[in-house]
C-alpha cells in the first residue's frame, strides 16, 4: 500500500456512520468525511488494507475490541483548553458553590472531560472557593486515550493562557528533565479529581449524586434523539436543586422538561 491516504466511498463512509452512530451516539455529517479518512488511513496503514471495507469488517468481527477503541478515540477527540467559556467558572464560583454550601460533600461531573482542562479548571475553582467543606471532581469521556492524558495531568505550554495567573502558580508546576517545558497539575489538587469511561448514551450507574454537571460541547455532535437520551441518563445522578451546564452554542430547549432555565445554557433541577 502506497503512503497516500485511501479514497474512501460514500458507502463506506455511511457504514462508518452508522458504527460511530451506534457505538457513540455521534451523528458524522457527509462534511466530516474528509476528517475521518485524515484520523482513520493511519490504521489501514497500519493493518495494510487498501480499502475501508476492509478495515469495517475488522471492527465489526467482534475480535477486535481493542481496535474499536481505537476508532472511537479516533473519531471522538475533541479540542477543549482550561476555563473554557469562562462564565461557567464565574457562576461556579459566585453561585452554584454558595448557594449549596451545607449539602455535603461538593461533587461536580465534567461529562465529557476529553483530557482534562475542565476537570482540572473545576478543581481550582473549587480549591479556592470551597476550602472550608470536602469536594470532589469526577471527569468523564468515552474516550481512553484522552482519559489518559487527564489522569496525567501534564499539558504544554501553549495549552494553559486560559489560566488565571494565581491559580496558575498556586495550584500547577513547571515541568523538569523529562517534563521540560510542559506544566503539570499540583499532585495534591489532582488527587481530588478521577477520571473514568463512561459511554453517555447508555444508562449511567456507580457515579453516584452531583451538584453540578457541565455537559459542554458534546451535545453538538448529537442529533436531537441521542441527546435526550444522554441527558435523560445523566439526570438521575443530579442532586435536587442541582444546576446543568452546556455549551454556549448548545440549548436544552425541546430535549427535557425536567429543569428550568435560569440563564442561556444554565438549567437547575427542581428542588
Amino acid at each position: 500500500m502506497n503512503d497516500l491516504a485511501a479514497p474512501i466511498t460514500g458507502q463506506e463512509f455511511a457504514l462508518f456512520q452508522r458504527l460511530i452512530y451506534r457505538l457513540a451516539g455521534i451523528s458524522l455529517s457527509d462534511a466530516k468525511r474528509v476528517l475521518l479518512v485524515g484520523r482513520l488511513g493511519r490504521r489501514l496503514k497500519h493493518y495494510g488494507f487498501d480499502t475501508y471495507t476492509q478495515y469495517y469488517r475488522l471492527l465489526a468481527s467482534g475480535e477486535h475490541p481493542d481496535e474499536v477503541q481505537q476508532m472511537i478515540d479516533l473519531l471522538t477527540t475533541n479540542e477543549t483548553y482550561f476555563f473554557r467559556e469562562p462564565q461557567h467558572f464565574d457562576f461556579l464560583r459566585d453561585v452554584a458553590i454558595k448557594d449549596r454550601r451545607g449539602s455535603g460533600t461538593f461533587r461536580i461531573w465534567s461529562g465529557a472531560s476529553s483530557s482534562g482542562e475542565e476537570a482540572y479548571s473545576m478543581a481550582m475553582v473549587l480549591a479556592e472557593h470551597r476550602s472550608d467543606g470536602p469536594w470532589e471532581v469526577f471527569g468523564s469521556d468515552i474516550s481512553m486515550t484522552v482519559l489518559a492524558r487527564a489522569r496525567a495531568g501534564i499539558y504544554t505550554q501553549e495549552r494553559i493562557s486560559g489560566i488565571p495567573p494565581a491559580y496558575l502558580r498556586k495550584y500547577c508546576l513547571k515541568g523538569v528533565r523529562s517534563h521540560e517545558g510542559k506544566l503539570l497539575i499540583d499532585n495534591a489538587l489532582k488527587q481530588r479529581v478521577s477520571f473514568a469511561q463512561v459511554n453517555l448514551t447508555l444508562p449511567i450507574t456507580g457515579v453516584g449524586q452531583f451538584d453540578v454537571i457541565f455537559l459542554r460541547n458534546v451535545m453538538i455532535y448529537f442529533d436531537a434523539e441521542t441527546k435526550r437520551k444522554v441527558v435523560e441518563n445523566m439526570l438521575p445522578s443530579l442532586k435536587p436543586g442541582g444546576y446543568f451546564i452546556v455549551g454556549h452554542s448548545e440549548s436544552l430547549n425541546g430535549i427535557t422538561t425536567r429543569l428550568k432555565t435560569l440563564k442561556p445554557t444554565i438549567y437547575q433541577q427542581a428542588l
